[in-house]
C-alpha cells in the first residue's frame, strides 16, 4: 500500500496543486505557483528516503511551501471582503495542502502526530492532496460557473464534510461517518454539475470525456468512502485500508482531480482564445 500511496501523494505535489493554483486565477499566487516546484520536487523525494533526518529535512521544505500557500488564504479573504460558497470553497483548497505538510512531516520524521501512527499519517497526506485541495476547489470552481443551490451545496459541503472528517479523526468513528456523509453529498453534488452543466462548456471530445469520467468515478468512489466510514462506526464488514487506497485513493487521484483539473484548464484556455 505504502507505494501506491506514495505514488498517488506525488500525483498531488507535482502535479494537482500547482495546476489548481492556476485555475483560481489569482494573480496574487503565481510567484507562489511558479516556485511550487522548487517545495515539491523535494517534498517528494522525500517519499521514497528512509525515514530519518534527510527525509524530515526534504518534507520540512514542502511544508513550508504548503505554510506560505495557507498564508494566503486570510490575505484573499482581507482583500476581497466577500465570503460566497463559491470563495469559501477556494480557501480550503488554500489551506488544506498545510496538513498534509505537517501530517507528512511527522510521517517522514517516523514519530506519531496527536496519536495517529505512520500509516494514518501517510493516509493524512494523500487525503489532504485531494480530499482537501483538489475536490475544494473543484467544487468552488463548478460553484462559480453554475451557481444555483445545487453549485452552494457543492461549495459548502466539501469544505464542511473535510472539516468534519478531521475532528472526526480526534472524536470517534462516528463523528468521522457524519463528516463523510456531508463530503459525499458536496461531491455527488459536485458530479452532478460537472456531468449537467460544465461537461458542455467542452468544445472538443477529450474535454467532455474526462469531465464526464471525473463526474462518474466520483459516484463509486464516495459509495466506498461511505462503506469504510459506516463499517468503522459500525463494525460491519468494510473495505481495509489497502483496499481503499487502491480503490477509493486512486480512483479520486487519477479519475477525478487529475481529469478535472486538466479539462478545467482545457475550459480556461479554449474561453482566453
Amino acid at each position: 500500500m505504502s507505494v501506491l500511496v506514495d505514488l498517488i501523494v506525488m500525483l498531488g505535489m507535482l502535479v494537482v496543486v500547482p495546476a489548481g493554483l492556476r485555475l483560481i486565477g489569482d494573480p496574487q499566487l503565481d510567484t507562489v505557483r511558479r516556485l511550487w516546484p522548487l517545495a515539491a520536487v523535494p517534498g517528494a523525494v522525500s517519499l521514497w528516503c528512509e525515514r530519518g533526518p534527510t527525509a524530515t529535512a526534504l518534507a520540512s521544505v514542502y511544508a513550508l511551501a504548503t505554510v506560505v500557500l495557507a498564508v494566503h488564504a486570510p490575505v484573499r479573504l482581507h482583500r476581497r471582503r466577500v465570503l460566497t460558497a463559491s470563495e469559501i470553497a477556494v480557501l480550503t483548497a488554500l489551506v488544506t495542502p498545510s496538513i498534509a505538510g505537517l501530517a507528512l512531516v511527522a510521517e517522514r520524521s517516523g514519530h506519531t502526530l496527536f496519536g495517529f501512527g505512520l500509516p494514518i499519517l501517510a493516509l493524512t497526506v494523500a487525503h489532504f492532496h485531494f480530499a482537501g485541495f483538489s475536490a475544494a476547489l473543484v467544487a468552488g470552481l463548478c460553484c462559480r460557473v453554475s451557481g444555483g443551490r445545487t453549485g452552494e451545496l457543492a461549495a459548502l459541503s466539501v469544505p464542511l464534510g473535510t472539516l468534519l472528517v478531521l475532528v472526526g479523526y480526534f472524536v470517534d468513528d462516528w463523528a468521522e461517518l457524519a463528516g463523510a456523509l456531508v463530503l459525499t453529498a458536496g461531491m455527488w453534488a459536485v458530479s452532478l454539475l460537472t456531468w449537467r452543466d460544465i461537461r458542455r462548456r467542452g468544445r472538443d471530445r477529450l474535454t467532455r470525456a474526462m469531465l464526464a469520467t471525473a463526474a462518474g468515478v466520483l459516484v463509486a468512489t464516495m459509495l466506498l468512502a461511505l462503506s469504510w466510514a459506516l463499517g468503522e462506526a459500525t463494525g460491519i464488514p468494510h473495505p481495509t485500508l489497502t483496499w481503499m487506497a487502491a480503490t477509493h485513493g486512486l480512483g479520486n487521484a487519477l479519475g477525478f482531480a487529475l481529469c478535472s483539473v486538466l479539462a478545467w484548464r482545457r475550459i480556461k484556455e479554449t474561453a482566453a482564445v
